[in-house]
């Protein structure tokens, strides 16, 4: 499992955990696309915000490798704003490669990319 350096471990001053400190022996928890409704907690749709302002700063607009980022806060942003890159995809794997898909991320949050988020 690739671990990536300098990538934050949780969201600023919250419990909000963005990496994972070790490989589970009995493998990756699969990625999943979860809804977000309209009346989703003001600290969830924060914590979905600092995290995809992270993966922007710490990976663009280029593919990365799942390796020891959180597939809890991952399937918050899965199918949407972050889309697999390899086809056939295993969500079950942390050498998976994802992609930031630029247009959806910039019309779901716009703030990420104003520069206007903490994370």
């Amino acid at each position: 499992m690739m671990k990536h350096r300098g990538f934050p471990g949780r969201l600023r001053g919250t419990d909000f955990q963005f990496t994972i400190r070790r490989a589970n022996p009995k493998g990756a928890t699969p990625l999943i696309r979860r809804e977000r409704y309209a009346d989703r907690r003001a600290p969830d749709r924060r914590a979905d915000e600092g995290f995809l302002a992270a993966l922007w700063d710490h990976f663009g607009d280029q593919p990365f490798e799942r390796g020891n980022l959180d597939a809890g806060r991952l399937s918050w942003l899965f199918g949407r704003e972050v889309v697999a890159v390899e086809d056939p995809f295993d969500p079950e794997s942390y050498d998976a490669l994802l992609q930031i898909d630029e247009d959806v991320a910039r019309q779901n949050f716009p703030q990420v990319f104003e520069g206007g988020v903490e994370w």
